[in-house]
């Protein structure tokens, strides 16, 4: 799952970064309303973190301007403030939950694990296919009674196919939802990485998981 973060304060930006990659997400870290906009209106994304208070384009502004435009990503808005009028703000403008500075970094996660949920219209915290079980909060995969170790990237692929099981998973979509702005696409490294997960989930398994459709993508089932 691939995250913008659009916060001015520098420290907190770095502190929810570094804590999101190690949750497995990709992320791309501005620290103006303006940039912020720019990527939001102009890459693919499963989840907004947005300031209220930026610098060139405030968060209230911003948000309304990506509803207005018909950019429906999940928006979590972040305020320092926490009177009733500043939230209902932020939320009339299109945000779909907020968090009060100071906070957690555990709820923050469980937020952004809520809101994804929704974005795909899940009603169960664990994603499963046949026998396979991904728990996005704890980071855990099993197949069967057998836990499957995975690294972040993996992980991360594992949990875009489970969310879109009605979908064929093209390579393109693989590059935005899982790697960040910096990764360069021609590369075979997605390839590498299918292949690697496939090898992990099937080990010792009846029916093999994931599907490569030639010339079009990915899908997972039997």
């Amino acid at each position: 799952m691939r995250i913008l973060i659009i916060e001015d304060e520098r420290r907190l930006n770095n502190i929810i970064k570094k804590g999101l990659i190690e949750a497995g997400f990709a992320v791309d870290q501005v620290f103006d309303g303006e940039e912020g906009q720019y990527l939001a209106e102009s890459e693919s994304y499963d989840l907004i973190i947005l300031d209220i208070m930026l610098p060139k384009i405030n968060g209230v502004d911003l948000c309304r301007e990506l509803r207005e435009k018909n950019i429906t990503t999940p928006v979590l808005m972040l305020t320092a403030k926490s009177s009733t009028e500043d939230k209902v703000a932020g939320l009339d403008s299109g945000a779909d939950d907020y968090l009060t500075k100071p906070f957690s970094f555990i709820e923050l996660r469980s937020r952004i694990q809520a809101l994804i949920r929704r974005s795909h219209q899940e009603t169960a915290p664990i994603l499963k296919a046949e026998d396979l079980e991904l728990d996005p909060l704890k980071h855990l995969v099993k197949r069967g009674q057998k836990s499957v170790k995975l690294t972040p990237k993996e992980f991360a692929i594992l949990e875009l196919l489970l969310r879109r099981q009605d979908e064929v998973v093209s390579r393109t979509m693989l590059i935005e939802h899982v790697w960040d702005y910096n990764f360069d696409g021609l590369s075979n490294v997605v390839d590498v990485f299918v292949g690697s997960l496939r090898k992990k989930i099937n080990s010792g398994a009846k029916i093999k998981l994931i599907q490569t459709l030639h010339g079009v993508g990915y899908k997972i089932g039997g």
